[in-house]
């Protein structure tokens, strides 16, 4: 598909609008001045019809179906896998540019997995679809690789600490309403995840497979091999739903090829685009969702060695899984496409 073509302003379409990430979308928009001229905002039956403000205007979200593309030049779709492989590809041949938060495309060969810090000139192979990855495996890229460039990741251990925003809106009030009745002595009702949430923690992110690991571990694993564009690093994860309400944070356990202290991994993470290295435990200064939640950056602490082999380094990221771990990183993705535009 060729690229996009160069304009003041551009026809931009928000599907999945009014979900908890669709509604970051649209504020990041606005917030970076994006040259929306046009923004087109879609939901399914449930929500549409409701009113959402962009640059001091209220827009009517409309009902998603196939002829809502006509026009559009950049379409960010966050409305789930199902939606994503039925109306994408008609949306790629209405001549739209989708940006893919599902992870419907993210696994094709022929669909570039994007995180601008990372590999931005994959953006540029698209043949119409880009696919934004998981939000887990975003932070971790972002702070992987510098040091991978560095000093080449062999191995890595990822242990996650996921907000309940990851699962979305419903799993948000679902936290808030078991928080209410557990602290009013009450029994609690789970709709969306299998288990109480509240006060609790769920080792599993989606569904497991015949050797254990679960979906959201997979994701991870295959997805940072596909973005950093090295399948030799092993790697294994254990992901983690935790009852807080927003930002992931992630246990990183690497191994690298040349030996790194943490002074020299510090270094490097300072200088690296979109990260923030918060890092004096003496202090107690360590990044911790409470203070990430609403910032753009991927912040690294707790750097330190690990002694129990050679080259060894653990490191602490947490990352608002809203923001950079989903509509920032889209947004981003179509700055980016803007930029190189003909």
């Amino acid at each position: 598909m060729e690229r996009l073509k160069k304009k003041d302003q551009y026809v931009v379409a928000v599907v999945g609008a009014t979900g908890a990430v669709g509604n970051e979308m649209v504020q990041i928009l606005e917030d970076r001045k994006f040259p929306a001229g046009e923004l087109r905002l879609f939901a399914s039956e449930r929500t549409a019809g409701e009113m959402m403000s962009f640059m001091g205007r209220d827009h009517k979200v409309a009902l998603l179906d196939k002829n809502s593309f006509s026009g559009v030049d950049i379409a960010l779709f966050s409305a789930g896998e199902e939606v994503s492989r039925e109306l994408a590809p008609v949306a790629v041949s209405s001549g739209t540019v989708v940006i893919d938060n599902s992870a419907a495309w993210r696994m094709d060969p022929i669909v570039p997995l994007v995180v601008p810090e990372v590999n931005p000139e994959a953006a540029l192979t698209h043949q119409g679809i880009i696919a934004n990855p998981n939000c887990s495996t975003i932070q971790l890229v972002v702070a992987l690789k510098p040091i991978h460039n560095a000093a080449r990741i062999k191995r890595a251990i990822v242990s996650t600490y996921q907000s309940d925003s990851g699962t979305g809106k419903e799993a948000i009030d679902e936290l808030i309403e078991q928080t209410k009745a557990l602290l009013s002595f009450q029994e609690v009702e789970c709709r969306v995840y299998p288990f109480q949430i509240a006060f609790n923690l769920l080792p599993q992110i989606g569904s497991f497979d015949e050797k254990g690991f679960c979906t959201e571990e997979k994701k991870l694993i295959l997805e940072t091999q596909k973005i950093m564009g090295d399948s030799s690093i092993r790697m294994t994860a254990t992901t983690v739903r935790v009852p807080v309400f927003r930002a992931h944070a992630e246990s990183v356990n690497i191994e690298t090829e040349k030996k790194l202290s943490p002074n020299e991994a510090r270094a490097l993470l300072s200088e690296a685009p979109g990260v923030q290295v918060y890092d004096d435990p003496g202090r107690k200064l360590y990044p911790m969702p409470i203070d990430v939640a609403g910032s753009d950056a991927v912040f690294v602490g707790r750097v330190r060695e690990d002694a129990s082999f050679d080259n060894g380094l653990h490191l602490w990221i947490v990352s608002d899984n809203l923001r950079k771990g989903a509509a920032l990183n889209a947004v981003q993705i179509a700055e980016g496409l803007v930029e190189a535009a003909t």
